[in-house]
């Protein structure tokens, strides 16, 4: 019998963390809080680089990317889990299962790969400090990001338009808060070869070809420090990427997190409940990592402060 193609018809649920009305509501407003924190933390470290002539340096541009990736990445799932909750319905459709899995593949391939350039970036600063103008020019950088953005928009193309072959044939629930790929995959009434062979090796070249760079770049910064002879030179370039490390270890950390929570349970909420980690979470936390131990930022972000402060139109 032939299987008829319903997919313009499905309509997924987001069955997301609970159904308890009172948890919900708790969900509701710790989402919002996070949300919030994480949109004006990270358009302040935007504003603050973009303000001060001083930040114009390649860590700074590559860091506004990031606060950009970060805002885009929260937006695409976190707003639509909030209108959910607020209007007790926990349906998306097709179409807009569709466009959410294909932003949410893009920012967070991008996170992926700005960490690495920044990795890059460090590396050039400290082996190479006085060419470090030279070698990061506007040039490179401007076409560092470019490259980044240009495979994570072909990757999320790729696996999209592999979703639309796939025929799903009712109402479907997903055990998430957003369409996860592979979530969405896995509802499919049609054969998954193809989307499971693509979503194992994307997965693999990604972790592997970026980790790569950045373990590379971090073993010879390491071997760059440890022959530095002055304990306050030694300080003074590992504070440098300090902030990086962090951030590194908290995206990868949550990322591996989420995945052995979903190989230890497939269909189980843990996996929503770990994927808030680095979907919500990190970049929550990721302007206070850069902010809070950088002298320069914080100088920047007062500067900008102040000024909107004293710009107030008086009545």
């Amino acid at each position: 019998m032939k299987l008829s193609n319903q997919t313009q018809l499905s309509e997924f649920l987001l069955l997301g963390f609970s159904e308890d009305p009172a948890v919900q509501h708790i969900i509701f407003g710790l989402f919002l809080s996070m949300y919030v924190i994480c949109v004006i933390g990270n358009l302040l470290i935007i504003l603050a680089i973009l303000s001060d002539p001083r930040l114009h340096t390649p860590m700074y541009f590559f860091l506004s990317n990031l606060s950009f990736v970060d805002v885009c990445f929260t937006t695409t799932t976190v707003p639509k889990m909030l209108v959910n909750i607020q209007t007790q319905n926990r349906a998306i459709s097709y179409e807009g299962c569709l466009t959410q899995m294909f932003f949410f593949i893009i920012f967070a391939e991008l996170d992926d790969f700005l960490l690495a350039v920044m990795a890059y970036d460090r590396f050039v600063a400290i082996c190479h400090p006085l060419h470090y103008m030279v070698i990061m020019n506007p040039r490179l950088c401007v076409q560092l990001v470019l490259l980044c953005w240009t495979i994570s928009v072909l990757l999320a193309i790729l696996h999209s338009l592999l979703v639309v072959r796939l025929s799903f044939c009712t109402h479907l629930e997903i055990p998430h808060f957003f369409c996860e790929l592979n979530q969405v995959v896995h509802k499919a009434c049609s054969d998954t070869f193809l989307n499971d062979l693509i979503m194992y090796l994307a997965a693999v070249l990604l972790l592997v070809g970026p980790l790569t760079g950045i373990l590379y770049s971090y073993s010879k910064i390491a071997s760059s420090i440890c022959a530095i002879s002055s304990k306050q030179g030694k300080y003074k370039s590992f504070s440098t990427c300090a902030s990086h490390l962090s951030a590194i270890s908290l995206f990868y950390g949550t990322s591996i997190g989420v995945y052995l929570s979903a190989s230890a349970a497939p269909s189980s909420a843990s996996t929503a409940a770990a994927s808030v980690m680095y979907t919500v979470v990190t970049p929550m936390l990721n302007p206070f990592i850069y902010s809070l131990r950088n002298t320069d930022m914080k100088r920047a972000i007062k500067r900008l402060t102040s000024r909107a402060s004293t710009c107030k139109v008086p009545y």
